[in-house]
Order: structure tokens, then C-alpha cells, then sequence
């Protein structure tokens, strides 16, 4: 764990997601993907800012596809907000702070 976010693997990903009691935030990103790179940043803040509310964590895609395969991402940054084992929400694209917790704020005991 970095900054308050976890990266996940092939090996980790279910059972991470699976154990949180907490919604987990994962950001599908690629080392070469520009907006990928400016919403990082963001999301450590975010994760700082929220704690436990919601758990983020990083994937990823091209050391492992098989997750991003199986979530249908196809483009990416994408954020998928997992709870219980099923998806509550998929958001495409960098956004900004204030979007993103806009998105999320469904999610958020308090509100921002």
C-alpha cells in the first residue's frame, strides 16, 4: 500500500475485494496512459481525505488483464466501485476532484 491505496493483482483482487466491508474504488490504469497519470495524484488525496469510507486501490491492465477482461474495461482510466463483490458504479475517464467525489459521494457517510 502507497499513500493510502492498494495495488491489486490477478492473485489479489478477489480477495481484496471480496474481505472489504468498506465500497473499494479500483482505477484501471496503464503506465503509458496520460490521464491515467493525472488522476493519480487525485486519488491518493481522495484516499487520504476519505480513509475508510471507501477503500481505493489501483489495477494495473496490462500486468493483468484477465481482471480487466473480466470487468469488460476497455478503455482506461476506469473506475469501477465494487461493493459486496458486484460493480455499483463504472466511471470512464479522468475527471476532476470535484467530480470524482460528486461520483462517489453516494457512497460517502458524509458528504463533501
Amino acid at each position: 500500500m502507497a499513500n493510502g491505496i492498494t495495488n491489486l493483482t490477478t492473485a489479489t483482487f478477489d480477495e481484496t475485494v471480496n474481505s472489504s466491508s468498506a465500497p473499494v474504488l479500483v482505477d484501471f490504469w496503464a503506465e503509458w496512459c496520460g490521464p491515467c497519470k493525472q488522476i493519480a495524484p487525485i486519488l491518493e488525496e481522495l484516499a487520504g481525505e476519505l480513509g475508510e469510507q471507501i477503500n481505493i486501490t489501483k489495477l494495473n491492465v496490462d500486468e493483468n488483464p484477465e481482471i480487466a477482461m473480466r470487468f469488460s474495461v476497455m478503455s482506461i482510466p476506469t473506475l469501477l466501485v465494487l461493493q459486496d463483490g458486484d460493480v455499483k458504479k463504472k466511471i470512464v475517464g479522468a475527471k476532476g476532484k470535484g467530480a470524482l467525489l460528486q461520483e462517489l459521494d453516494e457512497f460517502l457517510a458524509t458528504s463533501h
